[in-house]
């Protein structure tokens, strides 16, 4: 199992924006969707990564307990579809069906929006204020694949918490890891390496 770091966008990067497709509406979700929330939660996941299999059930848990206080989530799946069939569309809306998900799950077919958000790897994680200034990037939570460590979601929920408290969200903040982002052939972006 490859294993990829986020590359941690500077602190206080400005959301950049984006127009997706959700795979389970078929409806055109944008970033000025979410302008009112105090915090908006921007996720890369996929369908097939065993990182993201890994803490599912906990993206399912943040969507019911955050929605509901003023959070915007959104999830998006930067993968080549082409190459990687199972991230494909339809995947997409059974998995976001089965988990109940109460968010978007959004398909970023040409991979513009992970390289405006230098995501890298998949889960990967992006917290943006009021101001839609970057407040926190990182891990959901210490736990891996085969680690032993409950999933709990830590981490991201630390964050949420002192955005939402009106708090200065701690600067330490470590990397997400994961599978990489699929790129299209020709597609990756030298940040990746």
């Amino acid at each position: 199992m490859a294993e990829t770091p986020s590359t941690m966008l500077p602190l206080g990067t400005t959301m950049p924006g984006f127009s997706l497709t959700d795979a389970v509406s078929g409806a055109e979700v944008t970033d000025q969707d979410f302008q009112d929330h105090e915090a908006l939660v921007v996720m890369f996941i996929c369908n097939h990564c065993p990182f993201v299999k890994h803490v599912v059930e906990e993206l399912g848990r943040l969507g019911r307990d955050y929605l509901r206080q003023d959070v915007g989530i959104v999830a998006i799946n930067s993968n080549d579809v082409r190459n990687y069939p199972q991230d494909g569309p339809e995947h997409m809306k059974a998995l976001a069906e089965r988990e109940g998900w109460e968010f978007p799950y959004l398909l970023d077919a040409t991979q513009q929006v992970a390289r405006d958000y230098r995501a890298a790897c998949t889960p990967d994680f992006f917290v943006f204020d009021k101001e839609r200034k970057l407040v926190y990037r990182g891990q959901l939570d210490d736990s891996r694949p085969g680690s032993g460590r409950p999933v709990t979601g830590r981490d991201l929920r630390a964050a949420l918490d002192a955005v939402l408290a009106g708090e200065a969200v701690a600067e330490r903040q470590t990397a997400s890891l994961g599978c990489n982002i699929k790129w299209a052939p020709g597609n990756a972006p030298e940040y990746h390496g």
